[in-house]
């Protein structure tokens, strides 16, 4: 099988050769993936590395590329951003929130900076993808989210402090966070047709040890509006991948009813979020992607240690299919290459 046909058919729990391994990585650690395989295109070491990559097919925003882990200047919404060093890393952060000071709704009208959909780079998007599709490779675009983009916006103190003191304000700021991404969304899978197999929804709402907002706030704010993306893109015949960091077990009947189909990264070191319990509860109706701990396992743990991580994730998430094994989240930057390969042969011995 090729690698796509690998993620299709465990898509739709059909028969596969072996379960698909997918990774995650940040740039620093592909660099090193570029050294080690001797590869300089980035397809290209995937391929060399026998991995079932889901290539990420992010358009770009007026004239500029779409990368989550590089920026400096501003992103397409305002949100000022400027790059740390942390040790070996690199990392993006967001600066002074562009609607912090905003105190009504009726402000948002005069904020001259919400994207343009006729601006995104269509084109592109569809010319990566192609390439993608030439290295037998699925794909995954565009990325969308409610909450973080607000949380960029209006600040993370903000944006929770919304939620209980200004809930009007919260509406109607998402109201035109979801208007521009929803328009932009029906004419991406409109343009890239069969070159898209998933779509990336982000929406962190959990931390280490708990829920960023209540069950009650995210099905007045939020559930609505993923039920709707989720239909947008059922109706193109695309799947639903959605992405929340943290210990969001008490979310997960919500969100999934919405109509996800693939939940990402199963941050399983969280309360609640134990994987054989996942997999009882949700694994006949969901699709598990990720999985692999890169908090401890992968970038402290010895070869050993990274199997037989994977192995549990093969014998619980994957208990019954419906897995795709990848690093939980990126790969860190020191994170050891032959544990990364570890993780890979490991899904590949079955």
């Amino acid at each position: 099988m090729t690698p796509r046909e690998r993620i299709l058919a465990t898509l739709h729990r059909q028969p596969v050769d072996r379960t698909p391994v997918d990774l995650w990585v940040t740039p620093e650690v592909l660099q090193a993936l570029r050294e080690h395989t001797g590869e300089t295109d980035e397809l290209a070491v995937y391929q060399k590395l026998g991995l079932d990559k889901i290539v990420w097919v992010f358009p770009g925003y007026g004239g500029g590329r779409f990368d989550p882990n590089e920026g400096h200047g501003k992103t397409m919404w305002g949100v000022p951003t400027r790059m740390i060093q942390a040790g070996e890393a690199t990392y993006q952060e967001f600066g002074t929130p562009p609607l912090g000071d905003f105190e009504t709704a009726d402000q948002l009208a005069g904020y001259p900076l919400w994207p343009d959909p006729d601006k995104f780079d269509y084109a592109g998007a569809r010319e990566w993808a192609e390439k993608a599709r030439s290295y037998g490779f699925a794909t995954i675009g565009p990325w969308i989210s409610h909450f973080e983009i607000y949380c960029q916006m209006r600040g993370l103190e903000n944006a929770l402090m919304d939620i209980a003191a200004d809930p009007d304000f919260l509406e109607a700021t998402l109201d035109r966070i979801d208007a521009v991404q929803t328009a932009m969304l029906e004419r991406f899978l409109t343009e890239m047709g069969d070159l898209i197999d998933i779509v990336f929804i982000s929406d962190d709402m959990g931390t280490q040890e708990s829920l960023l907002i209540s069950p009650e706030a995210w099905r007045r704010h939020f559930r609505d509006r993923l039920t709707n993306w989720c239909a947008i893109i059922h109706r193109h015949g695309r799947k639903v991948l959605f992405h929340t960091d943290g210990a969001v077990r008490p979310l997960l009947p919500d969100i999934l009813a919405c109509g996800v189909d693939i939940l990402n990264p199963i941050q399983h070191i969280c309360p609640g979020m134990e994987r054989d319990a996942l997999q009882r509860d949700f694994g006949g109706g969901v699709i598990f992607h990720g999985g692999v701990d890169n908090q401890k396992i992968l970038p402290f743990g010895t070869t050993d240690d990274v199997r037989a991580e994977t192995r549990t994730c093969l014998d619980t998430l994957g208990r019954d299919g419906g897995f795709i094994c990848c690093s939980c989240h990126n790969v860190q930057a020191g994170t050891p290459v032959e544990n990364i390969l570890a993780m890979i042969d490991e899904v590949k011995r079955g």
